[in-house]
């Protein structure tokens, strides 16, 4: 499956952000993808900053041309670090609204961003905003809250939930398992002992397994007993020393928001290992496992 050219890393000059961009390098080069570095300047706090000695108009052009030098030296830095095409790009609005409308517009393949979960100054960005980008981005959203990461993507842990979307998520985890030659392990968290539903994952389990290993890609499947699905997920993937982690963010409609479940939202705030989020996409055509 191609991918766009293009991968979208907002930044607002936290050592995160830049944790964050780093990560994206090996990425970029496997995908022979360009960075844009996105400053956005948000328009709810841009008036308190304001004084009433000069014009807004005067004091936001100052404030661009300060963000725009920083911008150009963190490119500059970011292309001797990783040889990669880096751009830079500054808009103004709501952080998330402006991150999403910028991958739209880029088709970009990914969203790489910092995060520091729930806590930290940076949350205002790099907390909340993160959460809104991967509910609403058109394209996946890789999130960095550790500070310590591999070099590359050996491993990538797929945590199954069999929904309707699971192919999706699939389909992606191989994209970028081929791309880094990685090695996939699969694994399903149970809390029954019904037998009937145990031999009904399994079997998904094992087409799931046997649809990647068709791909040329190196897999692994297993069940993992427990009844807290993200805390098992984030413990197995420390375990095998995984570089990435594969989510489905479940979306279904509540009033006239969506949201992500749960389980995958504690994965989001927690996992030192970065996190790959895949949106769900509305599509006529079945993208369901079928049991035979």
């Amino acid at each position: 499956m191609p991918l766009s050219n293009h991968i979208v890393v907002p930044v607002d000059f936290s050592e995160q952000s830049n944790i964050a961009l780093g990560q994206s390098y090996n990425l970029a080069r496997a995908t022979n993808s360009d960075i844009t570095l996105l400053y956005v300047i948000d328009a709810t706090l841009l008036s308190s900053v304001f004084n009433l000695f000069s014009s807004h108009e005067t004091q936001e052009s100052l404030l661009r041309t300060g963000i725009q030098t920083k911008l150009n030296e963190l490119a500059i830095e970011a292309k001797k670090s990783s040889g990669l095409d880096i751009q830079t790009r500054i808009e103004k609005g709501k952080i998330y609204e402006e991150i999403v409308k910028v991958a739209t517009e880029l088709d970009a393949a990914f969203i790489i961003m910092g995060t520091c979960g729930e806590t930290t100054l940076t949350k205002k960005f790099i907390g909340s905003n993160a959460v809104r980008v991967i509910k609403e981005a058109p394209c996946p959203v890789i999130t960095i809250k550790g500070k310590n990461h591999n070099q590359g993507c050996k491993t990538i842990v797929l945590p199954l939930d069999f929904s309707r979307e699971t192919k999706e998520k699939v389909v992606k985890c191989i994209d970028i398992a081929r791309f880094f030659q990685s090695e996939v392990r699969v694994i399903s968290v149970i809390d029954t002992k019904d037998e009937f539903l145990i031999n009904k994952l399994t079997r998904q389990l094992d087409q799931v397994v046997e649809f990647i290993s068709s791909h040329q890609v190196q897999v692994k499947g297993e069940f993992i007993e427990g009844d807290k699905i993200a805390v098992e997920v984030i413990n197995f993937a420390t375990l095998v020393n995984a570089d990435l982690i594969m989510i489905m963010t479940q979306q279904e409609l509540v009033w006239t928001e969506y949201f992500i479940g749960t389980a995958s939202q504690e994965i989001i705030n927690n996992s030192e290992i970065p996190v790959c989020s895949v949106r769900p996409i509305e599509r006529k055509d079945n993208l369901e496992f079928t049991i035979s």
